[in-house]
């Protein structure tokens, strides 16, 4: 048998082995029953030999000193490797340490040769110094020399030297020109007068030369030239007649045609490009160059576009000066990106200012003159459109007092006014009165200095005001609550609901418009306060007049329904003369009401909108229930009238449903109860009394309705209820 040790020692031997020489996976298991099947008797073949474990432990055994062998011949190489890898660190080491020595001495003279190299040039700086010291007196003297002979000639008056006399010289006999002009600055005058007078004609003819050299290149487009010319010129006194010069020649031809705020735009792009290789300030050249386009080109054309309708023609102005305004700023914000010097934005906006200034500090009187007299012509034309003549409505004292006692007593102070219909309001009046105060705001927005904005922004808003919600909406409220007929009046046209309608519609375009367009212009000042303050009393105002106008809308419907229940309730439609032939199912009055009532629901809710509606069903279901009960209140009732009464209020009942207000479908529910007590036996009358729908009312009502039966009388119902 293989011992256990043995096994790991061969299963250890063969795992170095396999890993050394074929550095495939290792799997002792198969190892083992390979080396069993290759070993006669190992019984791993299977078939006729038997197993013979002495053999198989042979073989083993002869394996593992194979192995020992094998493994003290590997170690002795692994030790020699590691003996011959040691010799070889220290030899390597040795000669790094060389190698470093060698770098320091190397470093030590690399030192020693740049201090030696920093001597030099310290000596040649030093020499330099000296030489120059030396050169620049020499080269000033002989360059005053040179002065002083020219100076000889002026003062001979004889130019015989070549750089005066020869053209193509002309750079240098400017400098020396320039020079002799300063120094003859410092001459006292009465003794060299003369030559003074001389030299002072001879820098002129240069400098004028030396321009109209500059006019030719620049015309020719010769960059290099100019630039040179511009680079002589710089100490001339005319430099800044160069720059005129190419400022104005390369606007020949530019506003000749076209829009002068895209050609301006072009031409100082095309400028900005070439500028700066002709010039040494190029920042000056182009902001000179949009100086004159501002104050010169397009200060012409804004005055011609302005001044030849600002009398005649005031929307015209304003427009044309919006659109100029706003084309001059487009400008400005385009010319930003150029190099115009420190404080470019205060320039551009001074160049605006310079144009638009008589302009801008009348601008809104003349809007708010405009949109007056605009507003004024459009609600003109709409009433002559109407062939209606506008009422003065009186306020105060008397007019206020026959206000109180009319929505009090709703009696009639003097006849209502007949509009046939008219609401007097027009979403085509309000849309334009709406457009052109949105118009006045965005040129108010674009024109205004922001420190005056929310103050003019304010006073267009107090003109849509007076225009729009008291000429317009409050004048139409005025006209429908005096066309509102008095409650008694005979088959009476109610319009004012027409009027909620159109008046809500406008003014919740009014409060658009409002936030839109106003509010962003006075968020951040205090004018919000007094916006918001104003805009509060007109519909306080307003809801004051629809809440008049409402009320005496239902008295007036209620009046109706009072006269339709006047005329068609018949006292003997509840009490008929023959109990047993009674074929109709409810009255024609009950008909005629319901009929009346469902047209005027729908038109309240064809009129209101939101929680508005069921107020208002809610008030006139709340008086349509008072004015049945204390009709039914007026008549007698038989066994069979009492079962028409009951038919008649279940038709009401379904009128109240259509309201769709809870309170108001309760009341009729209890009103049908209530009618119940008319043709209920009177052994149960306690007990329906007594019933959910009656239990909560007051004792009198319930014997009020048993009062209208007609055998109230006999002592059997009174004892009942006595």
């Amino acid at each position: 048998m293989v011992s256990p040790a043995q096994r790991v020692l061969i299963l250890s031997t063969f795992v170095w082995l396999n890993i050394s020489s074929t550095w495939e996976p290792f799997v002792a298991d198969e190892y083992i029953e390979r080396l069993a099947w290759r070993t006669p008797g190992g019984g791993s073949r299977g078939g006729q030999e038997t197993f013979d474990p002495k053999r198989l432990l042979e073989e083993f055994v002869n394996h593992i000193e194979e192995l020992k062998l094998m493994d003290e011949r590997i170690q002795r190489k692994v030790e020699k490797l590691e003996n011959q890898c040691q010799k070889e660190a220290k030899e390597f080491a040795k000669k790094v340490q060389e190698l470093q020595k060698s770098n320091q001495v190397a470093f030590q003279h690399f030192q020693e040769l740049d201090e030696h190299i920093s001597y030099v040039a310290t000596k040649v700086c030093h020499l330099g110094d000296q030489l120059e010291g030396v050169n620049t007196p020499r080269q000033r003297a002989v360059e005053a020399q040179k002065l002083m002979t020219y100076f000889n000639e002026f003062l001979d008056g004889n130019l015989q030297s070549d750089v005066f006399n020869n053209s193509e010289k002309i750079k240098e006999a400017a400098d020396i020109i320039q020079k002799l002009h300063l120094i003859a600055q410092e001459l006292p005058f009465d003794r060299f007068a003369e030559v003074k007078s001389k030299i002072a004609s001879k820098y002129h003819d240069l400098e004028h030369q030396l321009i109209q050299e500059f006019k030719s290149a620049q015309r020719r487009g010769e960059i290099s030239r100019m630039r040179e010319l511009a680079a002589v010129l710089l100490h001339f006194k005319g430099y800044s007649h160069c720059m005129d010069v190419y400022i104005t020649q390369c606007q020949e031809g530019t506003f000749v045609k076209g829009d002068i705020f895209e050609n301006s735009a072009v031409l100082c792009q095309r400028v900005n490009r070439e500028v700066g290789d002709i010039f040494s300030n190029p920042e000056i050249v182009l902001a000179k160059l949009i100086q004159n386009i501002f104050e010169v080109n397009i200060q012409t054309f804004v005055k011609d576009k302005l001044e030849e309708c600002k009398k005649s023609d005031a929307e015209q102005y304003l427009k044309n000066l919006y659109d100029l305004y706003t084309r001059t700023t487009s400008l400005s914000s385009k010319l930003m990106e150029f190099n115009l010097g420190t404080d470019k934005q205060t320039f551009l906006s001074k160049l605006i200012k310079s144009i638009f200034i008589t302009y801008l500090d009348n601008y809104i009187d003349v809007e708010t003159a405009y949109l007056r007299s605009r507003s004024s012509v459009i609600l003109q034309r709409f009433y002559d459109s109407k062939n209606h003549q506008k009422r003065s409505i009186g306020t105060g004292g008397i007019q206020d007092l026959k206000e109180r006692i009319r929505q009090r007593t709703n009696l009639s102070l003097g006849p209502s006014i007949e509009t046939h219909g008219e609401t007097f309001l027009a979403q085509e009046v309000v849309v334009n009165l709406l457009q052109e105060t949105k118009h006045a705001f965005e040129r108010c927005h674009k024109l205004s200095d922001p420190s005056d904005l929310p103050k003019k922004a304010f006073r267009i808003f107090l003109l849509l005001v007076d225009y729009l919600c008291i000429e317009h909406i409050d004048y139409a409220l005025e006209i429908g609550l005096a066309a509102i007929p008095s409650p008694d009046s005979k088959n009476a046209s109610l319009y004012f609901f027409d009027v909620v309608h159109q008046a809500n519609t406008i003014f919740h375009l009014f409060d658009k418009q409002f936030n839109d367009h106003l509010m962003p212009l006075i968020s951040s000042s205090p004018k919000l306060t007094e916006c918001l303050q104003k805009k509060k009393d007109i519909i306080e105002q307003m809801e004051v007049k629809l809440d008049t106008g409402i009320d005496r809308t239902l008295n007036c419907m209620i009046g109706q329904m009072k006269q339709i229940l006047t005329a068609e309730q018949k006292k003997t439609d509840f009490k008929p003369e023959d109990e047993n032939n009674v074929l109709i199912q409810y009255t024609t009055a009950c008909v005629k009401v319901c009929l009346y009532v469902r047209k005027q629901v729908e038109k309240i809710r064809n009129s209101m909108d939101g929680k508005n509606v069921d107020t208002v069903l809610m008030e006139l279901g709340v008086r349509f229930h008072r004015l049945i009960y204390e009709h039914l209140q007026q008549f007698s009732y038989s066994s069979m009238g009492g079962m028409l009464a009951i038919c008649d209020v279940a038709e009401y009942r379904k009128c109240a449903k259509e309201f769709k207000i809870p309170l108001v479908l309760q009341l009729f529910d209890t009103l049908h109860s209530l009618c119940n007590l008319l043709v209920v036996a009177p052994d149960n009358l306690k007990q329906v009394c007594s019933g959910e729908q009656l239990a909560s009312l007051d004792k009198n009502i319930l014997h009020s309705f048993v009062q209208l039966r007609a055998d109230y009388r006999s002592s059997r119902l009174a004892r009942h209820f006595s």
